[in-house]
């Protein structure tokens, strides 16, 4: 027979110790007591820093992607390709640091060298110079952005009576300030013409001055496309022979000009790929990191690149020479080759002069 039940209930076994679940654990102080996040594999990051990389590429080298460069915000931005080249390389280094505390970040250091290298490798090659020219017939240019006819007209022809240059391009230079630069070297014998007359500002024409050494050349003056603002002087004849000289201004890129920039630089071609010689002297608003620059004077020669100065900032002067960007140039075709370039800073522009002699086959 079994016990009558008792005034207690039977008694419950108790777990021996290590049996049974552990007992919840007690959150430290500060401890959320969530689990930590798995790492993430390398591949995550690999991804990461190629998409970084390609970011900072179309920013850097928009021209590589497919001629992006042709449009706003990029036409702007890669005029600047110096700047941005020393703003990746310190962002670059500063990546390398942080890996020296977070290895697990290569990728990204990594990846920014690489976009450090493409951008420079556009532009290493334009301090290479050509080999100096041993014949053909020597000529030189001189082209300065007056500034709206603000630059110090003295000092201009101060140079002019220095250097005696044969063929000279005052963008931004009309018929008034023709009229006061004319004065001061008329007695070497140069001629000068304006593209532009005194009802005109100055900011829309271009001058170009001439040597005795051409004799009667003719001045012609013309639009690449009705809508330019700017009209070039185009200068033949005389002793010239076959030789065609222009003085030449493109519009600034500003982002509502940017079709018209590139017409007038894409007329530039004409004059590139004519079967007589021909220079093109002025301020292109474009560097050669500009495709559409690269492609309309194909058939020429910048004569900065040929003396591998073409790192040597004509604008802005408020910026130093290795900074800034490189926007005037001496274009020249049927195999011309500089035999010297120099940059000049003279009072009162916001560019630079350039100043080549040019041997002409």
């Amino acid at each position: 027979m079994s016990a009558p039940p008792g005034p207690f209930p039977p008694a419950v076994p108790t777990a021996r110790p290590g049996s049974g679940p552990p007992p919840p654990r007690t959150p430290e102080p500060g401890d959320s007591g969530r689990r930590p996040r798995p790492r993430r594999g390398p591949g995550a990051r690999i991804l990461g820093a190629v998409l970084l990389a390609l970011g900072a590429s179309v920013f850097t080298v928009p021209d590589l992607w497919f001629g992006l460069d042709r449009w706003s915000p990029f036409t702007q931005i890669v005029a600047f390709r110096a700047i941005l080249l020393v703003v990746v390389t310190v962002v670059a280094l500063a990546l390398v640091l942080v890996t020296f505390g977070m290895r697990r970040a290569w990728p990204f250091p990594l990846a920014m060298l690489v976009v450090v290298a493409v951008t420079a490798s556009t532009m290493v090659p334009r301090l290479a110079a050509d080999p100096l020219p041993t014949a053909g017939t020597p000529v030189t240019v001189l082209s300065f952005n007056v500034y709206t006819g603000d630059a110090d007209v003295r000092a201009l022809a101060d140079v002019i009576r220095r250097e005696r240059p044969d063929l000279v391009a005052l963008p931004e230079a009309g018929e008034r300030y023709r009229q006061k630069l004319a004065p001061l070297v008329e007695d070497l014998g140069y001629r000068t013409e304006a593209s532009v007359d005194r009802r005109s500002q100055d900011v829309n024409g271009v001058v170009a001055a001439v040597s005795p050494r051409f004799g009667d050349v003719t001045f012609d003056i013309g639009k690449i496309t009705p809508d330019s603002p700017f009209p070039y002087v185009q200068v033949s004849g005389g002793e010239m022979g076959g030789l065609t000289f222009v003085a030449f201004h493109s519009v600034a890129p500003t982002a509502g000009s940017v079709p018209q920039w590139r017409q007038d630089l894409d007329g530039v071609a004409q004059w590139c790929s004519a079967a007589s010689p021909a220079i093109v002297a002025g301020d292109f608003n474009a560097t050669l990191d500009h495709s559409v620059l690269r492609e309309a004077t194909a058939n020429c020669g910048d004569a900065a690149s040929q003396r591998g100065s073409a790192l040597t900032a004509t604008w802005p002067t408020s910026l130093p020479r290795w900074l800034g960007t490189e926007i005037d140039h001496v274009f020249a075709n049927q195999g011309a080759t500089a035999d010297s370039f120099e940059v000049l800073d003279l009072p009162g522009s916001d560019h630079r002069a350039i100043l080549t002699t040019l041997r002409l086959p």
